[in-house]
């Protein structure tokens, strides 16, 4: 079974992937998330797995904006401890490096740590295992990278230091998408959806209201921007219930009175917690 995920072999999509699906998948690297998407709509790969919040840095909106183009839907979910690592081609001193690599976010959940390494340039780049790509290309050069202890596995790297970064309670949630819906006997089923509310009083009120009056669990709303309309917005929305369910039917039959669109994205399984 192949698999997609965005970013180079020990990626932390990657380590999610094999999470969720077992050791006996075939994954596939992709450059960015909208390839991924493409990959799955073209029928590459069965499945795809994409990050959608991070505990301490919140949404990651290219995946949100994707969803809502595409056709795929979501078919599950997880949530991956972050642990990560500073890994070099060889041993090195802390005072030697001169240059670390790493996607933004890595370096930014890393920060407190990086501020130690006064001799370091720190760099961005597009992946936390691409990164090591990066690294292999400075034959002696006193460079690290900031990455997973996976990466360190595929590359054959050092680790300098384990477990860098500010807080050790970092979780990524991610959803698994497919061509299809699966229709399961889900036993906590949760469904995510997202609806573009009329410009009348009270709107975001009552597009509440429909959860809480049948006792409906909203998890999550999220507000995004809407292009070519400034300073409107359309709404994410995480719930724990089965699209077949009669209630959750209803509830959104009374949301569609107050809105312009709704787009279901999928009912699945809800996630476990994994650690890295």
């Amino acid at each position: 079974m192949k698999i997609a995920f965005q970013g180079e072999h020990g990626a932390f999509s990657e380590v999610a992937a094999k999470k969720f699906f077992g050791d006996k998948i075939e994954t596939i690297p992709s450059y960015a998330f909208a390839d991924v998407f493409e990959k799955v709509e073209n029928k590459q790969v069965r499945f795809g797995v994409i990050p959608i919040e991070n505990s301490l840095y919140g949404s990651v909106f290219d995946t949100y904006d994707l969803l809502l183009k595409s056709n795929l839907s979501v078919v599950g979910e997880l949530q991956l401890q972050i642990n990560h690592h500073l890994l070099a081609k060889r041993h090195l001193e802390l005072a030697e490096i001169t240059k670390v690599y790493s996607h933004p976010q890595a370096l930014g959940q890393c920060s407190e740590f990086l501020k130690t390494l006064k001799n370091a340039e720190i760099l961005p780049s597009y992946d936390t295992a691409g990164s090591a790509l990066t690294l292999l290309k400075h034959n002696g050069d006193p460079v690290a990278i900031v990455a997973s202890k996976e990466a360190a596995e595929v590359y054959q790297l050092k680790i300098l230091k384990k477990h860098i970064q500010n807080n050790s309670e970092n979780y990524t949630r991610f959803l698994i998408i497919a061509k299809k819906p699966l229709l399961e006997d889900f036993k906590s089923p949760k469904t995510s959806i997202c609806f573009e509310l009329k410009n009348i009083p009270g709107a975001l009120f009552k597009s509440l209201s429909v959860f809480a009056l049948r006792e409906i669990n909203l998890v999550k709303i999220e507000s995004r921007p809407i292009p070519h309309k400034p300073f409107e917005y359309r709404f994410y929305a995480d719930f724990f219930g089965d699209l077949r369910e009669e209630r959750i039917k209803n509830a959104l039959k009374n949301l569609e009175e107050i809105s312009l669109s709704i787009k279901v994205f999928g009912t699945y399984e809800k996630g476990e917690v994994y650690k890295s």
